[in-house]
């Protein structure tokens, strides 16, 4: 029998079959770093799409897996319970905004997200407003990869075009513009762009959906919070949900625990996913206030919720949550974050050279979030490959070349992810 392997049946994601090539093997990780078949070793500064922030084979939390599987594995959701679902509800209620009392469970960020949509949908035929079945979502937005995420994901740059007919039609505002740091006059014009929408359309919208202060895979467009204050009086107004998608904000990587925290505003529905169990086991959760939950209790058949994945409320993921979230506050990470921050702040938004490469369009940060945005993808074209030979692993998002580390990565190996983010532009 030949001794030489047949090329994997793994099917990767976002990958050309036809020019790929042979995926490294990851036998192993500790920290910020994970290890290659061969001994190779790579710092990751993408933390896994944005979930490890705990870095890899973190002793507590392996621990917490280990332990709840000698008790219980998984059951199932429906018509039962067991104590760490509960004592994870409970735990998510706290720490988010004031008033998000009920926590629907899931498997998966895209998957939270459709229970948020069809939570709205069903929220406003409860009320006796069944012609609110439209969503209003903004452009650069990305919620997933599912077909209804995939409907209120940006339809001119998103990558979804191809499925346009098939996907149902939503309402879309413009993207705001004004920056993170913006004051509420330059706020005004995001604003009124997405009242006049709400103004025209308002009465076939049951939530308007926003990945708040960062649009993550749609191009890290970092916003004010003055847009998600203004963006909260006009869903009042217009009798239109608010739904914030903090799938990729939520703990800590604005620099916040969720970056509704930097605005003071409570959305009505919240979607929490990637750092929930710090990355560990798939896991989701959709949060929502009073005023949503109580429109669904009543006597008819429509009035319960007829959503429920298989490994809603896992009991190994629930338990890892629990742990990933004890060991974020008790090691006090919104000060790693805000180190994290530090660096990136001087590192990158700091460097004139960089700023000026001809190559480069912009460059942004917050919390532990930067990117460094070029004019056109071919400029990012080699770079992952180079950032390997140096020891970083990168994975450019279209023309964005970006950096979301795990929280615990140390200040050296923070600067050199920066060293090799710039480099690619100044040292070549």
């Amino acid at each position: 029998m030949s001794s030489t392997l047949s090329p994997s049946p793994v099917w990767h994601p976002y990958a050309h079959l036809k020019s790929q090539r042979p995926a490294p093997k990851v036998v192993g990780g500790e920290g910020p770093r994970f290890i290659l078949e061969g001994g190779e070793t790579l710092l990751d500064a993408t933390c896994s799409w944005w979930c490890m922030i705990h870095g890899y084979a973190h002793p507590r939390l392996v621990a917490a897996i280990r332990e709840q599987a000698g008790e219980l594995c998984h059951v199932m959701l429906g018509g039962l319970s067991h104590e760490p679902a509960d004592r994870l509800a409970r735990a998510l209620v706290r720490v988010t905004p004031e008033g998000l009392n009920h926590v629907f469970f899931s498997d998966s960020g895209s998957v939270g997200m459709e229970v948020a949509m069809k939570m709205a949908v069903q929220y406003h035929q409860l009320r006796g407003k069944p012609g609110k079945h439209r969503l209003l979502s903004l452009m650069k937005a990305y919620h997933g990869d599912t077909a209804g995420c995939m409907a209120v994901c940006d339809p001119e740059e998103g990558m979804h075009s191809l499925f346009a007919g098939y996907l149902p039609q939503h309402h879309f505002a413009p993207a705001p513009t004004a920056p993170f740091d913006a004051e509420p006059e330059a706020v005004a014009a995001d604003l009124a762009a997405l009242r006049e929408v709400l103004e025209r359309h308002h009465h076939a919208i049951a939530a308007l959906l926003m990945e708040p202060l960062l649009q993550a895979a749609g191009g890290l467009n970092m916003t004010s919070p003055h847009y998600l204050q203004g963006a909260r009086r006009l869903c009042d107004e217009f009798d239109v949900l608010l739904v914030f998608d903090e799938v990729a904000t939520g703990f800590g990587r604005t620099g916040r625990m969720f970056a509704a925290n930097h605005a003071e505003v409570t959305p009505d529905i919240m979607v929490l996913s990637k750092g929930l169990t710090g990355g560990y086991l798939g896991h989701a959760a959709t949060l929502a206030n009073d005023r949503v939950h109580d429109a669904f209790i009543g006597d008819s058949p429509e009035h319960a919720f007829l959503h429920g994945p298989t490994f809603m409320g896992n009991p190994l993921a629930c338990r890892v949550a629990l742990e990933s979230l004890a060991v974020f506050e008790e090691e006090d990470y919104l000060s790693r974050i805000a180190a994290l921050n530090r660096v990136l702040q001087k590192e990158l938004l700091a460097d004139e050279a960089l700023r000026a490469h001809p190559a480069v369009s912009d460059v942004r940060v917050l919390g532990a979030t930067a990117v460094i945005e070029a004019h056109a993808a071919g400029e990012l074209a080699g770079v992952g490959d180079w950032a390997r030979e140096r020891g970083v692993w990168l994975r450019p998002i279209g023309r964005w070349l970006y950096t979301m580390p795990a929280y615990i990565t140390a200040e050296d190996d923070m600067r050199r992810i920066t060293e090799v983010m710039k480099g690619w532009f100044l040292m070549r």
